[in-house]
């Protein structure tokens, strides 16, 4: 078994959370070599493999590892024991455009697709929660990641101030060249911090703060939240990057599991 290569996060006992990176897959050429998105045009051959990969490094079915069909929206689904135990087909009903999940099963690994978006992956301690979200410029300025604690909230009674997160690789501010119609959606979204907007020849928009700032502003303890700080633009030999691989590229998947030991 070709054992997948893991950027890891420490966000506490109880829980994984990573990232997987191009190295130790299957995938050939702009999808070498960890790919497990079906949806970005690789081999279903090697999109199997890669999954199988990661469900034995986790020792989790293939049935616990879940990853949604994302469309830059800000639908959260919370996964219960219902969709775990559905069909494939019925799965990917309840998976299709959603861009965040949240689970309180144990050893369910939920994730999600990047190549330059930003993958969000938040711990609730207190209540063993998790999440991953899917942060890309469209969600940021939508911020998803606010909406995916109020779900959190809604659902488990997630206390901002007992989450711990980590903001994983993805586009950085040098890289993120925007025109003046998407300056103008951060201008709106973050009125207050301008500081998200930067120019050079060009608008940059820093990604990393823009989700940073809103953790901190639903009241997740600034000490609580790890930024990676990968650029994948800058790092495609470690990260898939669509922006400098094209969108016909392997994406990143980051996920987050609560660790139950089987005894």
């Amino acid at each position: 078994m070709n054992e997948p290569h893991l950027l890891q996060y420490d966000l506490g006992e109880g829980v994984i959370a990573f990232s997987t990176t191009r190295r130790q897959g299957y995938g050939e050429g702009k999808y070498g070599a960890f790919n497990l998105n079906e949806w970005c045009g690789d081999s279903a051959q090697h999109v199997q493999a890669n999954r199988e990969a990661l469900c034995h490094s986790l020792h989790i079915p293939s049935s616990h590892l879940l990853m949604p069909h994302q469309v830059h929206g800000t639908e959260v689904r919370v996964v219960g024991q219902q969709l775990v135990q559905a069909s494939e087909t019925s799965r990917r009903q309840m998976l299709e455009g959603v861009d965040a999940l949240v689970t309180d099963i144990p050893n369910c690994c939920i994730g999600v697709s990047t190549a330059d978006c930003i993958p969000v992956l938040l711990y609730d301690a207190g209540h063993a929660a998790v999440a991953a979200v899917h942060a890309g410029w469209r969600g940021t300025a939508q911020h998803i990641v606010a909406h995916t604690l109020q779900v959190m909230r809604q659902t488990y009674g997630t206390s901002p101030d007992k989450v711990h997160a980590v903001i994983g690789p993805g586009i950085s501010l040098g890289a993120f060249e925007v025109g003046d119609e998407v300056y103008d959606c951060f201008t709106a979204a973050f009125p207050r911090h301008p500081e998200v907007c930067v120019r050079y020849d060009k608008w940059h928009i820093d990604l990393w703060l823009c989700n940073r700032l809103d953790l901190e502003d639903m009241g997740v303890p600034a000490p609580h939240i790890h930024v990676a700080g990968i650029c994948t633009y800058n790092n495609t030999d470690e990260f898939f990057s669509a922006r400098r691989l094209g969108v016909s590229s392997g994406r990143i998947y980051s996920g987050i599991m609560l660790h139950k030991l089987k005894i």
